[in-house]
């Protein structure tokens, strides 16, 4: 069975909700998924300080945290991260940086990989966030499948994102067109990395 590892960082909630609908689609193209969060790395205080922070915390604390073995087990990968600043949430960065050991080892390459985000205005850093994130799967040799308008009408109604998979966190969790494009985006990932596994492994 092809198997997804669907790693993110989420603080209230947004790339959570994006996160499980990826699993989702993944699962309906008959993957095995690894739901897997990034570690906190924010003190307990500022936590504390946001109610909403403080609750989707609480409300994850279940989910595994990621690690590097998610990612060789894996066949594709799925990344998620609000913006910080137009770039990814460190604590998702703090975790790519600790794969050196396992690209070195050539675990990483020639998997095909969707990264997805949300930004609290509209203009808020999507792309750039997106495209940041996609620096590190170039080191790796990843394939990189991002959404394109391979569903023109899926994608316009979400936003029209061809980079990956985003919402607008400041209108609240995101609506059912990013939902419905995360869905048809993790089955696309699920559907690729079977198709690219038997490449990948004879080479």
């Amino acid at each position: 069975m092809t198997r997804i590892a669907v790693v993110y960082y989420s603080s209230t909630g947004s790339v959570h909700a994006i996160a499980e609908a990826v699993a989702e689609g993944a699962v309906d193209g008959r993957a095995e998924v690894r739901l897997r969060r990034a570690a906190e790395l924010a003190p307990d205080a500022v936590i504390e300080a946001n109610a909403q922070w403080r609750a989707h915390r609480d409300a994850t604390a279940h989910i595994e945290t990621a690690s590097t073995d998610d990612l060789v087990w894996a066949d594709g990968f799925a990344f998620g991260t609000p913006t910080r600043f137009g770039q990814p949430a460190s604590q998702l960065k703090q975790f790519l940086d600790t794969t050196s050991g396992v690209w070195q080892a050539g675990h990483l390459a020639g998997k095909p990989a969707i990264g997805f985000t949300s930004t609290a205005e509209r203009h808020g850093g999507q792309e750039s966030t997106l495209l940041a994130l996609y620096h590190t799967l170039h080191h790796w040799g990843s394939i990189i499948v991002p959404t394109g308008y391979v569903d023109y009408e899926l994608s316009h109604a979400a936003g029209g994102n061809p980079y990956g998979i985003s919402s607008i966190g400041g209108d609240g969790l995101p609506d059912k067109h990013v939902l419905a494009l995360a869905r048809f985006q993790g089955r696309r990932l699920a559907d690729l990395a079977k198709a690219l596994a038997p490449v990948r492994l004879a080479a």
